[in-house]
C-alpha cells in the first residue's frame, strides 16, 4: 500500500485491513475537557488500532510553549515505535469524526519525516455508520523502527507569526466566538493574534463529517484571502486543530507535500500569556 493523498476513505481503509500488508492504524479520540479518549478505545475501536493519547504522548507537558507543545523527538520515537511505526511503511490515524485530531497525528508524522500517513475521512462515526467492524481487542503490535527527524514540516514561533499574518496569511482555526474575543473557555486571555483571518476547522467537513472535496476548499480559501503569492500558516488554541488547517490546504490543492503551510504549534496558548504581544478582538482581522 502507498499513500498518495492525505486522506483515505472507509471503503479503502477496510479493504488494506483485510490485505497481507495491513497499515499501521492509529486511534487518537480525544475531547477538549474530556473524558478521555481512551475509554472509548476500551468499548470499540478498528481491528488492530493502537491508542496513542494526545496529551500525554503526542504532546510536551503544558507549559510556557503553550497547552500541547510538540513533543520531545526522542519520547515521539519511542511511543511511535510502540505503536509499529516504521520506515517506508503506511499509517492511518482516526478520531471520533471530522479528523481534526487526526489531523495532528498526519502533521507530526510528516514533522518527523514519515510521508506515508493519512487521515481516514470520517474518523470512527463514518466507520461505524457503514457497519465496518469494531473491537474491544488491545493489539500487541511488532515494535517499528521509524527514526524520528524533525524538520519535514514547516513551524512557527510568535514572531514569525505576526510577520506571516502581516505579510501573508495567518488562519485561525478556532470558532468564531473564540477568534471574536466573546468567550475563551481555557486560555487566560481572549481575542486573536492581530491580522488573523478566522477560519473554522469546523468548516473543513460536511454534515455528514466527511471532508469537503478539493474544489470546495480550494473556493473557501480564496475566499479567505489565501493566494499562490503569499505564506500562509495556521494556528488554533494550542495547536491541534490548526494542523487541519495545514491538511485541508494540501487537500485543497492550494499547498503540496513539498511545500506545506506553516503551523505556529504554540497558537493562541502560547500567544496570549506574553502581556506584551498584543490582541485583537471583533470579527475583523485588526
Amino acid at each position: 500500500m502507498v499513500l498518495v493523498h492525505p486522506l483515505i476513505s472507509t471503503e479503502a481503509l477496510a479493504a488494506e485491513l483485510s490485505g497481507p500488508q495491513p497499515p499501521v492504524v492509529l486511534d487518537v479520540r480525544w475531547r477538549l475537557g474530556g473524558p478521555p479518549g481512551r475509554q472509548d478505545y476500551e468499548v470499540a475501536h478498528l481491528p488492530g488500532a493502537v491508542y496513542s493519547d494526545l496529551d500525554t504522548e503526542l504532546s510536551s507537558a503544558p507549559g510556557a510553549g503553550g497547552r500541547h507543545p510538540l513533543p520531545d523527538p526522542e519520547r515521539l520515537e519511542r511511543v511511535l515505535r510502540a505503536a509499529g511505526v516504521r520506515a517506508g511503511h503506511p499509517v492511518v490515524a482516526y478520531d471520533g469524526g471530522d479528523g481534526s485530531v487526526a489531523a495532528r497525528v498526519w502533521w507530526l508524522l510528516r514533522w518527523a519525516g514519515h510521508e506515508q500517513v493519512a487521515v481516514l475521512d470520517g474518523g470512527f462515526a463514518a466507520w461505524t455508520a457503514q457497519g465496518l467492524p469494531v473491537t474491544a481487542e488491545v493489539p500487541e503490535p511488532t515494535p517499528g523502527d521509524l527514526v524520528v527527524r524533525p524538520g519535514g514540516m514547516p513551524v512557527a514561533d510568535a514572531e514569525a507569526a505576526a510577520a506571516l499574518a502581516r505579510d501573508g496569511v495567518l488562519l485561525d482555526a478556532r470558532a468564531a466566538q473564540r477568534y471574536r474575543g466573546e468567550t475563551e473557555p481555557v486560555d487566560p486571555r481572549a481575542g486573536h493574534v492581530p491580522g488573523a483571518v478566522n477560519a473554522p476547522s469546523a468548516e473543513h467537513v460536511g454534515a455528514d463529517g466527511r471532508w469537503l472535496g478539493a474544489a470546495e476548499l480550494a473556493d473557501r480559501f480564496r475566499r479567505l484571502g489565501v493566494t499562490s503569492d503569499r505564506p500562509v500558516g495556521a494556528y488554533c488554541g494550542s495547536g491541534v486543530t490548526a494542523s487541519s488547517v495545514v491538511l485541508a490546504l494540501e487537500v485543497a490543492g492550494v499547498t503540496s507535500q513539498d511545500d506545506p503551510a506553516i503551523l505556529y504549534a504554540g497558537s493562541w496558548s502560547h500567544w496570549c500569556v506574553d502581556p506584551s504581544r498584543e490582541v485583537a478582538t471583533g470579527p475583523e482581522p485588526g
